[in-house]
């Protein structure tokens, strides 16, 4: 007997001949049956392996951006793999705790959140009753993220990639729109109407219009590409992931002899210090950048006010000297 089975999907036999009535009604009833969760067949009921199975097909997960989807599930393999066949429901919290204290800090967070994730889809499913990672609160990390590019680092890098080539488009494209690279990975001249360039954030959902700086269009108009990303390989295809396109930049990079620390997010952040520097307020910026709270943005804004507030002082300070040695002249 005939029979068909979808991705995701458990097999259907086929009665009857093929192209016969009998067969298409229930070929059709398989191309509209219910969706399995991958390698729910394979898992014990009730065990995290059969949770994250369920959590990996449900809509909560799918709602999450594409990048955290991917992340959170490399992030839960590594947990089914060590702790599959483990019974959900009795997961203790120390479990969970003594298994972060082992990580690095960025490492800790990024778990964390995806096991509150699946616990918290668990508890409204029904899986379990509690989510053990409630209360669990991590050290704060004391780091200022990714490094900042400085002018000089910008100007290195476009002294060695003139305009025309496709890594000084790169950093024009993160420099100038302040976006993440997943989201500028996806820029195309279709997404410019009037000056202005419209793209809707992967990881928050919002949709920004940025108007196209003078330079950026100038870069536009002097890069040649055949294909509707602005960003493509040396083959002239559109980068595989956010990984594929880092591992380039950081060529480029290199190329240029910049150091270690100069990368593509360091970019985003250029482009809100740029924007602070220009005397723009956090809400400005943030209209730019399109962060979901302006705790970030205001970073920039009081480092360049201090930076400011400064140089006022020491001139105040330079101006009474030089008034009192002119004062002392005049006895």
């Amino acid at each position: 007997m005939n029979s068909a089975r979808r991705p995701g999907h458990p097999r259907v036999r086929l009665p009857g001949l093929p192209g016969s009535a009998e067969f298409n009604r229930a070929y059709e009833a398989a191309l509209e049956g219910p969706q399995l969760a991958l390698g729910a067949g394979r898992n014990r009921p009730g065990s995290i392996s059969a949770a994250i199975a369920l959590y990996f097909s449900s809509l909560e997960f799918h709602a999450l951006a594409k990048g955290t989807q991917a992340m959170r599930r490399a992030l839960l393999e590594r947990v089914r793999e060590h702790h599959g066949d483990k019974p959900l429901a009795l997961m203790p919290q120390k479990f969970v705790a003594d298994g972060l204290s082992n990580m690095k800090p960025h490492a800790a967070r990024n778990m964390l959140g995806a096991l509150r994730g699946l616990l918290q889809f668990a508890v409204k499913h029904g899986l379990a009753e509690m989510d053990v990672t409630q209360g669990i609160k991590l050290p704060a990390i004391k780091s200022d993220g990714y490094y900042t590019w400085s002018e000089a680092d910008i100007a290195v890098f476009e002294s060695y990639h003139p305009v025309g080539t496709m890594p000084r488009l790169a950093l024009a494209l993160l420099l100038y729109t302040g976006q993440r690279r997943g989201d500028v990975l996806r820029m195309g001249r279709q997404h410019i109407h009037d000056g202005v360039l419209t793209v809707r954030q992967d990881k928050t959902g919002v949709t920004l219009a940025i108007p196209v700086h003078p330079d950026l269009k100038a870069i536009f108009e002097a890069t040649r590409g055949g294909h509707l990303n602005f960003l493509t390989t040396q083959r002239g295809e559109p980068f595989r992931s956010g990984a594929n396109f880092s591992n380039y930049f950081r060529e480029w990079c290199n190329e240029a002899g910049l150091p270690k620390e100069c990368s593509a997010h360091g970019l985003r952040k250029a482009a809100c210090r740029r924007l602070a520097e220009a005397g723009c307020s956090a809400n400005e910026i943030a209209a730019i950048s399109g962060h979901a709270t302006l705790k970030e943005v205001e970073r920039y804004t009081k480092a360049v006010d201090q930076a400011r507030l400064a140089r006022n002082a020491m001139a105040r300070v330079r101006t009474n000297q030089h008034r009192k040695v002119s004062n002392s002249g005049d006895v």
